[in-house]
């Protein structure tokens, strides 16, 4: 296992089982319960990407990027429209930014 499919299982991992504490560490304005099924929603994706990804991160890794960089032009589109949402939508697309970074300097190893 890759140490970027280390990062994303942990980052996953605290995601599903503490939704409404990652949102509180980014100051989030509004952590109800949508904000929090988001979370955990999204805690899954990065389990099961870093599952099917992770092993195969020379030849999947591109696959990595372009999930990472979509979620990241998702939430950027978020924080644009909605202010209550703004700052954990801002941290979630530096987040997705940077595991697709890590992605391609992983996927060129």
């Amino acid at each position: 296992m890759t140490a970027l499919a280390v990062a994303r299982s942990a980052y996953g991992g605290a995601l599903v089982l503490a939704p409404g504490t990652v949102l509180g560490l980014v100051r989030a304005r509004r952590i109800d319960r949508r904000a929090r099924v988001v979370a955990y929603v999204l805690g899954v994706r990065h389990l099961v990407q870093a599952a099917l990804v992770g092993p195969r991160e020379r030849r999947l890794g591109g696959l990595g990027v372009a999930v990472d960089l979509t979620h990241c032009g998702s939430a950027l589109a978020l924080a644009a429209v909605d202010p209550y949402r703004r700052r954990a939508a801002l941290a979630n697309a530096a987040t997705a930014a940077l595991f697709a970074l890590a992605g391609v300097a992983e996927s060129a190893t």
